[in-house]
């Protein structure tokens, strides 16, 4: 009996042992992953000092890290990815790194010949604003939502997102496409509405908002990659992918900037049907039959050979932050959610060994499919809403 006793005692001892070690807190596996992050940030920025030269990395190409100019629309999440690393842990030197970043990005501010402005400023200037105050990081801000202003179309009431001659068109012959991406630019409007107090960038992004809610969504509240407008007459030409799998495919990072997109609506407008519509979203994404376990969608909701399609880290990193945000809005369960999708990214199968992934935080990732453009691959605005989803979540716990 007692070495019964005995028995059951240690198999209970080391029950709970290994229960202790397979559940090793989210905390401190995000403790640990901060580690990483700034290893690879480190040496990320030591191949660029060695160049010689201010650059921007984006992604990884045949074992090559490339970089991109200024105007192209990630060119903002590697000076967001240093300001939230300055968030995340207080050095000084990751402020002074993200100055020198974004400070480098100034003529952006004039750009007009795409809606992505928004990324670009957002992520440099935006976050930079709100930690420094900085009198010229405002004006920048204010510029940029000056330029992209130029690209409303007042018929059709909605922000153009590509030139009629993109290039992914096909041969469908656009006329005003809007990408369900451009959700993504209000924030840019709002904030200038907010620094000027001019309600015309404000009244720009909330006519774009109800159009997208009005013609962008399916009955299940999944959602179209482009529409496209008539600019003269209004109404919708049409609507299609360009990064998805098909016109009438779910594009997993376009179901990401949706809810992000309209999270941002809410916070800025406190209009409850923007709310209703991310709930609507959610439920979308999370009751998907093609939903992994560990929340990291495939690169569409409907690619043809689930389970053996590319995972999208990027649209489960954009997902995470955005629910930390909705969860402030009266949702508690959505950090849950954020939560187990952080932790899933900050597992072997998504975080990189250090010196592996052209330095970049997280592997797999996907541009564009269709286009043969970035295959699972690292991808800058990845890390950055992975960095921007682990502040949130520190900012709710109170740490």
């Amino acid at each position: 009996m007692k070495r019964n006793l005995l028995s059951i005692g240690l198999f209970l001892f080391l029950l709970n042992s290994c229960s202790q070690m397979s559940q090793k807190s989210l905390d401190e596996k995000t403790s640990d992953n901060m580690v990483v992050a700034e290893k690879q940030m480190n040496r990320q920025l030591q191949l660029i000092d060695e160049s010689g030269n201010i650059q921007y990395p984006r992604t990884v190409t045949e074992n090559k890290i490339e970089y991109v100019p200024i105007d192209d629309w990630t060119s903002g999440f590697f000076p967001g990815s240093l300001w939230y690393m300055y968030k995340l842990t207080g050095d000084s030197k990751w402020e002074k790194l993200a100055e020198k970043y974004t400070e480098n990005l100034d003529s952006v501010k004039y750009l007009t010949s795409h809606h992505d402005i928004g990324f670009i400023i957002k992520a440099s200037y935006g976050n930079g604003y709100q930690i420094t105050k900085k009198e010229a990081y405002k004006a920048v801000i204010i510029q940029s939502a000056k330029s992209l202003a130029t690209r409303f179309r007042p018929v059709p009431g909605v922000i153009q997102s590509w030139d009629e001659n993109h290039g992914w068109q096909g041969k469908r012959g656009w006329m005003c496409p809007v990408i369900i991406d451009n959700m993504m630019n209000l924030e840019l409007l709002f904030e200038a509405t907010n620094l000027t107090g001019d309600s015309t960038y404000r009244n720009m992004a909330i006519s774009h908002a109800n159009a997208t809610m009005a013609n962008h969504f399916r009955k299940d509240f999944s959602c179209y990659h482009v529409v496209d407008y008539d600019k003269i007459k209004g109404g919708v030409r049409g609507k299609c992918t360009a990064q998805g799998y098909s016109d009438e495919s779910s594009w997993a990072r376009g179901q990401a900037w949706a809810l992000y997109g309209f999270a941002v609506c809410y916070r800025e407008t406190k209009d409850p049907k923007y709310l209703e519509l991310t709930e609507k979203i959610y439920k979308f994404i999370f009751t998907n039959k093609n939903m992994p376990a560990d929340l990291v969608p495939y690169w569409d909701f409907n690619a043809p050979n689930i389970p053996n399609e590319p995972r999208d880290a990027s649209a489960a990193a954009v997902i995470a932050s955005a629910l930390y945000e909705l969860s402030t809005f009266g949702k508690p369960e959505y950090k849950e959610t954020a939560d187990k999708i952080i932790e899933s990214l900050s597992s072997p199968s998504y975080l990189a060994i250090v010196g592996t992934n052209g330095n970049f935080i997280l592997m797999h990732s996907v541009g564009s499919i269709p286009h043969g453009n970035e295959i699972d691959v690292p991808l800058n605005y990845a890390d950055y809403y992975y960095l921007e989803a682990l502040t949130r979540k520190k900012a709710l716990e109170g740490k």
